[in-house]
């Protein structure tokens, strides 16, 4: 028998059987002598409420049902006024008496003994009902831990959220382009992240990402993989460049075989030209002017966190006035909806294309709409993260 009481296992016997005491005691001595047991006596349920507020470590209350002053009965009604789930009762009745046995199981009594008490099945029943109070205070710290760590896991997603870009739109003063995003996480806390920021006065970086794996080490790992890509791309150097560099400080770092998959882009708003890398990640949809859909051409490069001193190329295309960029992690095209249906690029590119005339914001809020629309209260699979850039001229 497992038990995991700091204190000795305490026991109050109510019975207003005066010569059971001492049968007790010599029954259980060897249990007594090794503080195993310990036991308190009462002759009626008024004297034991008293004992109880005297030793509040009772957790084992083996009561007689017919006794003077308050009987049994009674005495469990009181009990279960005190909600302590860990104090159980064995009641204890004539053989046969089975009307008040059935009346005290419905009124909580943990289980029941017959007159004349047998001994042997006495300590088989104590045994059982000590296993039933270990069981449920492990339940207890186990509930009480999750809780600790849904508070813990409330905390974590503040911070992700403190992390990404919240205030849109995030330079009021910029004219030349208008830009958006958003991260719905599958858990509290998610593996996808985005960033944008402004190189130099002339040029916009902006990034989106998508961790491998889910929950609290791919927060982590978010985290410290949009940290390097934003204190390397102020740097200044190429789209390809800061991957590479990036690349390096995660495979030096990296555990358990994460890996994080990254499109990385730079706007120069008096140009027009997009420069990009993409280290395995989906490729972003260009929404042209006339309200063409187009996908943004692969640089065939894999993802960041794997092979050290990989190169990524560096492309570019020429945006016009009132082009779109699309950026979006597969928590969008691989959702499902309750037939196990994905939602798939065919569906999203229809969308997109009515996108013509909308802002950022309006393109984004109205995908994740649409996603939750098609999923219809199918549990979301994946972290969902969008960026729209609207380059103005």
């Amino acid at each position: 028998m497992e038990q995991d009481f700091e204190m000795k296992v305490k026991m109050m016997v109510v019975d207003d059987e005066v010569d059971l005491e001492p049968m007790i005691r010599q029954k259980f001595r060897r249990q007594i002598r090794s503080g195993e047991y310990d036991f308190v006596f009462a002759h009626n349920g008024l004297e034991a409420l008293s004992k109880l507020i005297e030793h509040p470590d009772i957790v084992i209350i083996l009561s007689d049902i017919n006794m003077p002053e308050m009987d049994g009965l009674t005495l469990l009604l009181k009990l279960k006024e005190l909600k302590n789930p860990s104090l159980k009762t064995v009641v204890v009745s004539a053989y046969g008496d089975m009307e008040n046995i059935r009346t005290a199981m419905n009124r909580g009594a943990f289980d029941f003994l017959t007159k004349p008490i047998n001994f042997q099945d006495l300590e088989l029943t104590i045994n059982k009902t000590i296993d039933e109070i270990v069981i449920q205070r492990q339940a207890l710290i186990e509930h009480d831990q999750l809780i600790s760590i849904q508070r813990d896991l409330n905390v974590a997603r503040e911070i992700q959220k403190g992390i990404l870009p919240q205030v849109f739109p995030p330079f009021p003063d910029r004219l030349e382009f208008d830009i958006f995003a958003s991260m719905v996480a599958a858990k509290e806390v998610g593996g996808d992240f985005y960033d944008f920021f402004m190189i130099d006065n002339d040029r916009l970086s902006f990034v989106i990402g998508d961790v491998s794996g889910k929950g609290i080490p791919a927060a982590i790992f978010m985290a410290v993989s949009r940290t390097l890509i934003r204190a390397t791309g102020l740097k200044g150097m190429s789209a390809g460049e800061c991957l590479h560099y990036v690349n390096n400080l995660l495979c030096s770092e990296s555990v358990s075989c994460m890996f994080v998959t990254v499109f990385y882009g730079i706007m120069n708003m008096k140009t027009g030209e997009l420069e990009y890398a993409n280290a395995g990640h989906n490729p972003p949809y260009i929404l042209k002017n006339s309200g063409q859909v187009q996908m943004l051409e692969s640089t065939g490069d894999i993802v960041l966190g794997v092979f050290e001193d990989k190169q990524f190329v560096t492309k570019s295309i020429q945006l016009q006035p009132q082009d779109g960029v699309l950026l979006f992690t597969d928590g969008v095209t691989e959702a499902f909806n309750l037939k196990n249906e994905v939602y798939g690029e065919p569906r999203l590119e229809q969308l997109i294309a009515t996108f013509k005339d909308f802002s950022a914001e309006m393109a984004v809020n109205a995908i994740v709409a649409d996603v939750d629309d098609f999923a219809h209260g199918a549990t979301q699979s994946d972290d969902i993260t969008l960026l729209f850039l609207k380059y103005n001229g």
